[in-house]
């Protein structure tokens, strides 16, 4: 059994936490373009694939099963990152599209079905820092059940920034200019929240997590000794959040690292990887918190791939 709390982990000698799911999807010939990012309704039982392209379907919808059941493509040009919301009378699908055509530099609300319900952002205009809702290549989204929304925003536009909004989307606080120090960013590129209150930000350009308290945007600590090989692409956490899934594509792996507790962050831990093979290029990743499958949206393979815990 792995330890979350082992001071001093052999990962590499630890048994493996995952196994592939080879049978997810049951077709894979549904995945046309690059499927750059995956998010996961665990009330519903479905799985939401953004992929790029031309004349593909930007967002293709499977069931946990894997079989393929619709796909939408309105008002979506270069998706990002997604995210599934559910709250108690309803569901929504955010989608951030980094597109400079004219639904570009966006996120955008959707019903399952695929139709549009929300738009924060200018589209197809680029933003500055100086106004909090124009954005500039959006990278990820993560919205709360009480409808609190934080947006990483930065994919390599103009903005190097976290900002949090109200649930009437208004800016609550906003941080981050580009740069090195303490608290800024290069390329700021997944973002995560966890049941104590901290906000979590894989720093992609910076090889580094950074870490906010949620109510006030506080800086609170960083990991940097993990990612000496490679940036953090993505951050989720585990469905007991006993370890946050890291995404480093350029190594073509999944880092499991041990989550800290309340208080000090410390410093990371990885505790155990998943190596996908060569040019998988994992870029996005989501975690069903009803089974703790992992789904990895895989750029170059143009795939989506699924691990079960076992």
């Amino acid at each position: 059994v792995l330890r979350a709390l082992d001071p001093f982990p052999s990962w590499k000698g630890q048994q493996e936490m995952y196994k592939l799911d080879i049978d997810w999807p049951k077709i894979p010939e549904y995945f046309t373009g690059q499927t750059f990012c995956v998010a996961v309704d665990s009330l519903h039982g479905l799985v939401y694939v953004g992929q790029r392209g031309d004349n593909v379907p930007k967002v293709l919808v499977f069931s946990v099963e894997g079989y393929f059941l619709y796909s939408w493509n309105d008002t979506v040009e270069m998706p990002h990152g997604i995210f599934v919301l559910n709250t108690a009378t309803d569901s929504s699908v955010w989608i951030t599209d980094v597109g400079t055509g004219k639904y570009g530099h966006t996120v955008k609300q959707y019903s399952p079905s695929g139709k549009l319900l929300q738009i924060l952002g200018t589209p197809g205009n680029a933003g500055s820092s100086l106004i909090p809702l124009q954005f500039d290549q959006p990278a990820e989204i993560f919205v709360e059940e009480s409808g609190d929304v934080y947006v990483v925003d930065g994919d390599g536009g103009m903005n190097n920034r976290l900002l949090k909004l109200s649930n009437d989307y208004k800016t609550m606080w906003l941080t981050g200019t580009n740069g090195t120090g303490i608290g800024q960013f290069k390329i700021p590129h997944s973002v995560t929240v966890d049941p104590v209150g901290r906000v979590w930000v894989a720093d992609r350009d910076n090889k580094r997590i950074q870490v906010f308290d949620k109510v006030t945007g506080e800086w609170l600590g960083s990991w940097n000794s993990c990612f000496s090989e490679d940036g953090p692409y993505s951050v989720r956490f585990t469905a007991n959040y006993k370890y946050l899934i890291v995404a480093q594509l350029n190594l073509n792996r999944l880092a499991i690292l041990a989550a800290p507790p309340v208080g000090s962050i410390g410093d990371c831990a990885v505790l155990n990887t998943i190596q996908l093979a060569d040019e998988t290029k994992p870029h996005l990743v989501d975690v069903d918190m009803k089974s703790g499958a992992l789904y990895v949206a895989e750029i170059g393979a143009q795939q989506v791939q699924k691990y079960i815990p076992l």
